[in-house]
């Protein structure tokens, strides 16, 4: 399937903020991505415009433009009537300036077709043909229809869009003739395509400055612009009633904007509230004015709505109408295929993320979904992750940091920069001999601490690590590691208690020192010993020297 709207993997960073605005959730997400669901998206362009880190893209046609524009026959480029909205100053004669300058061979205004759409529009209405008539103009809305309420199929005029109508009024009036049209829509591209034929390529406003710019073409004013057409009042909320005749006094003329709001009088149509009524319905908020693919700096609905408005004529261009019968427009039935869980299998997913009770239903929205149930039938449709839940992953991180402070050995504290206690886990209660936590919560450390370590680390921005403190209070010795967070205005103190090592440690000194002192003395006695036999044999070795000289002197005098 096609690709109108693409995603730029490296920028999209699980905001689910795509989710939340998209009006009939064909998003999914996986991996940590977020993905367009094609057949089911409606092309409305809210991912597109909400999109925080500008992760969506759409898909560009200006090298198609310019095949165009290389082949031999003429291109006439179709510009929406939003044009003077987003391009300030402009008229249909800039416009046709700078797009010669671009290779087209003309341009003229989609208003010319709106005419012609908005008349046949009128003639519906006299002749009664449908209770309720809902506009075509907006394909988004076509296929919000076409794809999630087919039973209002039977109400949409069978009527093509000015975009298509202009561009085979060009095409009959030259035969041969490429058609380009230029608007702020994304679904004008899907609805070309759906319909081939008639326009031959889409442009988006932001691509047509994109290229002017690189071209270098800069749009001059014209003030020499006939002010005729009516027509031109299609791109504002309200717009196209505004240039119909409205001449039924027992019709009901009302024009909806905003997917939500046409969700909801397609629900009130559907249940049979509303009779004789021609309905105006546009995807976007202040219609076409609103679109998504507007230039990025524009967007001021009630400014843009008033410029549109100040370059619209009094009457209607002069134009010969077709026969309503070259304007037929096939709006067929676009099933969305998705999975629709039952709610045993609901009930399930809900259950992973300690949903087990409606109370537990918090519908907050943080995940993109209304609720937790649309959520879960998400994640069997393998559109969502479990892990999009904002309070479940919370409670689970929660649960998670206090099993770990609750069961460790080490004490742990954390305080404010005031040095009042905001946490205490058990180890440390046992190590300051605290009975409960609730005795010292909000009061200064001081109560049961020295503060000195906490003043100077608050005040040299120095952590300490596995400072080796004496806690003659408690008798205890303890290894203290003092954490200072700016960034959340606490202190955190990590305790180990090095008692048993240090009374090891000082056990092991004893001995040692004891058996030096023994050691000492048995050197001692051993070495008076050595002398004493040492003594002993000096006397009898002179005794023997004594005797052994007389027997000696005494053979000699024989």
């Amino acid at each position: 399937m096609t690709e109108y709207l693409k995603l730029k993997k490296a920028n999209c960073k699980n905001c689910y903020k795509c989710i939340r605005h998209c009006p009939v959730k064909s998003i999914s997400f996986s991996s940590d991505q977020a993905n367009i669901v094609q057949d089911e998206c409606i092309l409305c362009g809210q991912c597109f415009v909400t999109c925080p880190q500008n992760a969506k893209i759409i898909r560009g046609d200006v090298d198609r433009a310019r095949e165009l524009l290389a082949g031999n026959a003429p291109v006439v480029a179709s510009i929406a009537p939003a044009f003077v909205a987003n391009y300030a100053g402009a008229t249909i004669g800039s416009m046709r300036a700078a797009l010669r300058c671009l290779g087209f061979s003309d341009a003229q205004e989609t208003a010319l077709g709106a005419t012609i759409v908005k008349r046949h529009y009128d003639d519906m209405v006299r002749k009664g043909q449908q209770r309720v008539i809902i506009s075509s103009c907006c394909h988004s809305v076509n296929l919000l229809i076409q794809k999630y309420y087919p039973g209002a199929l039977p109400y949409i005029a069978r009527v093509v869009s000015p975009m298509q109508a202009h561009c085979a009024m060009l095409k009959r009036e030259a035969p041969g003739t490429k058609t380009v049209f230029i608007g702020p829509c994304i679904s004008k591209k899907a609805e070309a395509e759906q319909y081939p034929g008639d326009v031959d390529c889409v442009l988006t406003f932001e691509e047509l400055s994109a290229w002017l710019e690189l071209e270098g073409v800069t749009l001059e004013p014209d003030t020499k612009e006939p002010r005729d057409g009516k027509a031109r009042l299609f791109p504002t909320s309200g717009g196209i009633l505004r240039s119909m005749e409205k001449d039924c006094p027992d019709c009901s003329y009302i024009a909806v904007d905003g997917i939500d709001n046409c969700v909801s009088a397609l629900k009130d149509i559907l249940a049979g509230g509303v009779d004789r009524c021609f309905v105006e319905m546009s995807a976007c908020r202040g219609s076409c004015v609103g679109g998504p693919a507007m230039d990025k700096e524009h967007g001021f609905i009630l400014k843009d709505t008033i410029t549109v408005g100040g370059y619209a004529g009094e009457k209607d261009f002069d134009l010969p109408i077709p026969d309503e019968r070259t304007l037929a427009k096939d709006i067929p039935f676009m099933p969305a295929h998705h999975l629709k869980p039952g709610a045993s299998a609901i009930e399930e997913v809900l259950a992973k993320t300690g949903k087990t009770l409606p109370e537990h239903e918090l519908n907050c929205g943080s995940c993109g979904y209304d609720t937790c149930r649309d959520k879960a039938a998400a994640v069997l449709q393998g559109k969502a992750e479990l892990t999009m839940c904002l309070p479940y992953l919370m409670d689970k991180a929660e649960s998670f940091s206090d099993n770990i402070i609750k069961n460790t050995p080490n004490g742990i504290l954390v305080l404010n920069e005031s040095l009042e206690v905001q946490q205490i886990n058990a180890a440390a209660c046992h190590m300051t001999g605290v009975k409960s936590a609730s005795d010292v919560l909000g009061e200064q450390v001081v109560r049961i601490l020295d503060p000195h370590v906490f003043f100077e680390v608050m005040r040299t921005g120095h952590n300490v690590y596995e400072k080796w403190t004496y806690l003659a209070e408690y008798q205890r010795y303890v290894t203290q590691t003092v954490i200072y967070d700016r960034s959340y205005n606490i202190i955190i103190l990590i305790m180990r208690d090095v008692t048993e090592e240090e009374n090891n440690r000082a056990g092991k000194a004893e001995i040692s020192r004891k058996t030096i002192e023994i050691t000492d003395k048995v050197i001692e006695k051993q070495m008076r010993t050595v002398q004493e036999i040492a003594s002993l044999l000096g006397e009898t070795a002179a005794e023997t020297k004594i005797a052994l000289t007389k027997l000696k002197e005494t053979l000699q005098g024989e």
